[in-house]
């Protein structure tokens, strides 16, 4: 339960990948035809990174890289707000963006994996993969109605502080989760 409550909230604190890509091409102003060229290339870095980030976690603790994740992903939000121009700041969020993802999926079941009896190991990763989803879905319909009803910058903002705040509340949860274990 503990897992469940910091990944939905840290979820729910998420913009999702299309909004976050609207929100850079307005800010660094690119030509939208290369807006697919962002999926790519996000996917292509996780690919990358996904494995050694997997051994990272394994060597330094699971919570601490999927937390760690998240604190990219905060970074990204941050280089939203600041008027960058060219293409060095979209390659830099991309890569960050990446290595989030890295840090995060496959993280969050290896936590899940580690705490769930083996007799209910798939059943509580799927709860636990409905909960985030079902909070990303949330967060990125309100990061919409917040772009609508004030404007994307108040938009990026709010999700900063809320996914700082998510951040913070995830770290004790998993913090005090390996003190239990531990």
């Amino acid at each position: 339960l503990p897992l469940l409550v910091a990944g939905t909230a840290l979820s729910l604190a998420t913009i999702s990948d299309g909004f976050l890509y609207l929100t850079l091409q307005r800010r660094v102003e690119f030509e939208v035809r290369f807006f697919p060229l962002l999926y790519v290339a996000t996917a292509a870095i996780f690919m990358l990174l996904a494995v050694p980030v997997g051994r990272l976690a394994d060597r330094i603790g699971r919570g601490r890289v999927f937390i760690g994740g998240y604190i990219l992903l905060l970074i990204v939000y941050v280089s939203l707000l600041v008027p960058w121009r060219g293409a060095a700041p979209v390659m830099l969020d991309l890569v960050l963006l990446g290595a989030y993802y890295a840090a995060t999926d496959g993280v969050l079941m290896a936590l899940a994996g580690a705490v769930l009896p083996a007799a209910q190991r798939a059943s509580g990763m799927a709860l636990l993969t409905t909960g985030t989803s079902l909070a990303r879905l949330a967060g990125s319909i309100l990061f919409g109605l917040l772009w609508t009803w004030r404007g994307v910058g108040f938009a990026v903002t709010l999700s900063a502080a809320g996914l700082t705040a998510a951040i913070l509340c995830g770290s004790v949860v998993l913090h005090s989760r390996e003190k239990s274990d531990g």
